[in-house]
């Protein structure tokens, strides 16, 4: 699982953990694998920061040139050379950084035996929107779950898989590679060798971060060219 160099993302919030990051690694810099230049400069942008989010957030000062003010100080407190996750990165490889310093630093402690994430059991819903001349709009859903609309757990992309013919083959050596994505609304365009009128089938597996698969969607079915969908 994917874990953010540090968990802050409201501004409130990204000032209290870089107030706490700013005054440890100022205090004793090599503690961390850092110098005193590194520190010190990673206080001056955090102050200018601290400076800007206190004028953008009073009411009385809360003008747009405040916030768009903030906004930069924000991008320069994380982005900059010395900015946090520059420094973070540094931390998190210095050899003395043990768990306990990340904790007090409210850093990543990375899980001892990570969890294995599987594909999901389930293949995509796989319902064809509509076409148009030789696009073919189509939606992926979980089809574990009547509320979820977007991807299942463990799952990162899926393949799309496409036949030519009147019925969809069984075997899946006979379907055509079309394309991977992440999305789970996208748009396939029938390749030039497809002829208008002609009876395109999509199907679609899950993978996850490992490229393991589920099982495939029930094959459904458009007719390139006359801009109907239908399902098989």
């Amino acid at each position: 699982m994917a874990v953010p160099l540090f968990a802050p993302t409201r501004d409130s919030d990204l000032l209290a953990w870089s107030s706490n990051f700013a005054g440890r690694i100022v205090a004793d810099p090599a503690l961390y694998g850092l110098d005193a230049a590194q520190a010190s400069a990673y206080s001056v942008l955090h102050s200018a920061f601290a400076a800007a989010y206190s004028a953008a957030s009073n009411p009385n000062t809360n003008s747009k040139a405040n916030v768009n003010a903030k906004n930069v100080a924000r991008l320069n407190l994380l982005g900059n050379a010395d900015g946090a996750r520059a420094l973070v990165r540094i931390v998190q490889a210095f050899p003395g950084t043990t768990d306990e310093m990340r904790g007090e630093l409210g850093l990543r402690i990375a899980d001892a035996e990570p969890t294995r994430i599987e594909a999901p059991d389930d293949g995509p819903g796989l319902t064809i929107i509509a076409t148009v001349g030789r696009l073919v709009k189509v939606r992926l859903r979980d089809k574990a779950s009547v509320e979820r609309r977007g991807k299942p757990p463990g799952a990162i992309g899926a393949t799309v898989l496409y036949y030519v013919g009147e019925s969809a083959p069984a075997s899946r050596s006979q379907w055509n590679f079309a394309l991977n994505t992440s999305r789970t609304i996208f748009e396939v365009v029938a390749p030039p060798e497809v002829e208008a009128g002609a009876k395109m089938w999509l199907t679609a597996f899950w993978f996850n971060a490992r490229m393991e698969e589920s099982p495939a969607a029930r094959p459904t079915s458009a007719r390139i060219g006359d801009g109907l969908a239908m399902a098989a």
